[in-house]
């Protein structure tokens, strides 16, 4: 390791909620190889909160649109000028769309660079794997020059919280008289869900009716009448949420989507006693974090997306339409059965 650089490894990924999650992986794995943590270049509003508070993450640059062209772009051009006063070092590239360009101009040869693209896919290996193995590379300019990576303890994405938020999380839930309370939670939107037009349009491929996830309900209160079920979401997912409630008619069902930023919804993920939801951050998140979790899948591959990596406490479910795989083939009773195996009542 004669003459390695001593610049801290960088990061860039520009990927939604629940790919960040399982980037963590990856991010651990290089502070673990390194003795320290790693900066991460991203996109979209919940990076920052996501990753800023965990110890495997130096600085977060969040660029606002990966698509815009850099001329036009303000983060962009920010984003240059801070990797060239950064310096050159070693950096992995985790994205399948043009982007290493950045790196360029930021002054980062290209044989300082660990390219996802060229490392080859591996039939039935979760991203979570694949971003361990990843860790492993080497750029070529620095071959010999890097500590070797070594064995990760966990197959899975690592997401930590600290004193501060479990804190505020209760006197949140005091705020909403759910101190103390035993919690069940339900993630049925994704961002799809939220876009202009029938929520059952084709193009939702992580649409269950509402009218399931009602029945779910009724049978969650129905076994577990000391919870509190909690529905979650973003904002623009509170009118799915409500119609859920409205169809389940059942009481202590709380529709906590209008107040539920990031820094909110960890903590309770991992406080909650389980989560059904579809394939969506949130799931990945809260297997992450310990939370025995329910995902419904659409046409995504388990074998790849299992909420949180290999070895976390998910059950994935999974149903056939008209010969493909589709959500909309998944039965109630395959969700309660998976729930009821991993959530037991006590």
């Amino acid at each position: 390791m004669q003459g390695a650089p001593r610049m801290r490894p960088l990061v860039i990924r520009c990927g939604a909620f629940g790919d960040m999650v399982l980037l963590t992986a990856l991010l651990q794995q290089l502070k673990a190889r390194f003795g320290g943590p790693v900066d991460v270049i991203a996109s979209g509003p919940w990076s920052v909160p996501l990753l800023a508070s965990q110890s495997c993450v130096g600085k977060v640059v969040v660029i606002h649109s990966r698509r815009t062209p850099y001329w036009l772009s303000s983060t962009k051009q920010a984003l240059v000028k801070w990797l060239r006063a950064r310096g050159a070092g070693p950096a992995w590239f985790c994205d399948s769309y043009p982007g290493v360009e950045l790196l360029a101009r930021g002054g980062i040869p290209a044989d300082y660079i660990c390219d996802s693209r060229d490392m080859p896919w591996v039939a039935g290996e979760h991203f979570v794997e694949r971003w361990i193995r990843f860790a492993e590379q080497t750029p070529p300019a620095l071959a010999g020059r890097l500590p070797e990576a070594p064995r990760p303890s966990r197959r899975a994405a690592v997401i930590e919280i600290d004193t501060a938020a479990r804190t505020a999380l209760e006197g949140w839930l005091a705020r909403r008289n759910l101190a103390g309370r035993r919690l069940t939670l339900i993630q049925a939107g994704n961002k799809r869900t939220t876009r202009l037009g029938l929520r059952k349009r084709g193009s939702n491929k992580k649409y269950w009716p509402e009218a399931r996830w009602a029945e779910v309900i009724r049978a969650v209160r129905a076994e577990r009448p000391e919870h509190a079920i909690l529905l979650l979401g973003q904002r623009t997912e509170c009118s799915l949420n409500l119609d859920i409630a409205r169809l389940a008619g059942a009481v202590d069902v709380h529709n906590v989507a209008d107040d539920l930023p990031i820094g909110r919804l960890l903590p309770l993920l991992e406080r909650a006693e389980s989560l059904i939801s579809v394939d969506t951050g949130p799931a990945h998140a809260a297997a992450a974090l310990g939370c025995p979790t329910v995902a419904l899948f659409g046409a995504a591959d388990p074998a790849l997306y299992r909420p949180g990596g290999v070895d976390t406490p998910a059950i994935v479910v999974t149903g056939e339409f008209d010969g493909k795989r589709s959500i909309i083939g998944i039965s109630v009773q395959a969700v309660l059965d998976a729930w009821r195996s991993l959530a037991p009542a006590n």
